[in-house]
């Protein structure tokens, strides 16, 4: 019968074999293992060096090509928007540092600035819905109805729109006493604000997407309401551009939905490169192109057809008209 000392000595023996071996191979692997972490080290940090490399080399190419765009952009602009009055509508969360180089862009263009109006995050907020569609049906004038589908942000739109911008070139550039109204509602209710004179309507407008897409469980809706608003700016003037930088046409982003729907797409604008000075002489030209009737979608986002729409010259601009003067 085997006995209990013949057990101990068994799995003593067992480890010490066990010891043996791990220190052996221990001893003969390690100048491999640390050889073999050596070398992958050293390729990682010489393909970070050669990445960085790459990384600062582009930015300053990009440096560099914005700064000669920004130097020619009156040249490059030049005329595309003799005779247009354009409002910039900026969505909650815009980008505010955009505000003057968009300003300067439509001068430099040979157009007239008319100001700007700022949705705050109220116009977008879900609880306060059933308050927009309200306020948007109260102020529709006698006759006026809206489709059974239309959201409250479909309303407000279409009210806004109708106080700010219009495909009559007699009226361009006039206040409308009726539509005056509407702003003054909405800005009383906190859910937009002014800055110069917006209510002498434009003929065309610039729509500024969020610099991020909305988060949260009121995301869609939020995004779904800024596609409203240009969809319906779009149908009252001669051209609408919604722009923002490539988070906008990122999935989420306010471009990428509008790029989305068939509608919208067909009729509004969209560039998502307004954050370099190249995208903003594209802006000009994606609302010379609306006014040869065309749309399309521009830049490097995904859902972008080309860079740039084909530019029509200058010489076709409209000659501006007394109306487009305020009066």
């Amino acid at each position: 019968m085997i006995d209990f000392r013949y057990h101990l000595v068994s799995i003593v023996a067992i480890f010490l074999a066990l010891t043996v071996g791990i220190v052996l191979g221990s001893t003969a692997l390690e100048p491999m293992f640390y050889k073999s972490a050596e070398d992958t080290t050293a390729g990682l940090r010489k393909a970070n060096e050669s990445y960085i490399a790459q990384i600062s080399e582009l930015q300053s190419r990009e440096e560099g090509g914005d700064s000669l765009v920004t130097t020619h952009l009156a040249d490059l602009v030049h005329g595309q928007l003799a005779g247009e009055r354009v409002v910039l509508v900026e969505a909650p969360g815009a980008p505010g540092g955009l505000r003057e180089p968009i300003e300067r862009l439509v001068t430099s263009a040979g157009g007239t600035y008319a100001g700007r109006v700022s949705l705050t995050d109220k116009f977008t907020a879900g609880d306060q819905a059933a308050i927009v569609d309200g306020l948007a049906t109260s102020l529709a004038p006698i006759g006026m109805r809206f489709s059974a589908e239309a959201s409250p942000y479909d309303k407000a739109a279409a009210m806004l729109s109708t106080a700010i911008v219009t495909n009559d070139r007699t009226k361009v550039g006039r206040l409308n006493a009726d539509a005056s109204r509407v702003l003054e509602s909405f800005q009383g209710g906190g859910f937009l604000s002014l800055s110069g004179s917006p209510e002498e309507r434009s003929s065309m407008a610039i729509v500024l997407a969020p610099s991020q897409p909305y988060e949260g469980d009121d995301a869609e809706r939020q995004t779904a309401a800024i596609v409203s608003v240009a969809a319906g700016l779009d149908a009252v003037d001669f051209g609408t551009v919604l722009t923002g930088s490539t988070t906008a046409s990122a999935s989420g982003g306010a471009i990428a939905a509008l790029r989305d729907t068939g509608e919208a797409a067909s009729s509004v604008s969209t560039v998502d490169t307004v954050d370099f000075a190249a995208g903003r002489v594209v802006v000009v030209y994606a609302l010379r192109e609306q006014l040869t009737g065309r749309s399309g979608s521009y830049g490097v986002g995904s859902g972008a057809s080309a860079f740039e729409p084909t530019v029509v010259a200058p010489s076709a601009s409209p000659t501006p008209s007394p109306a487009a003067s305020s009066g």
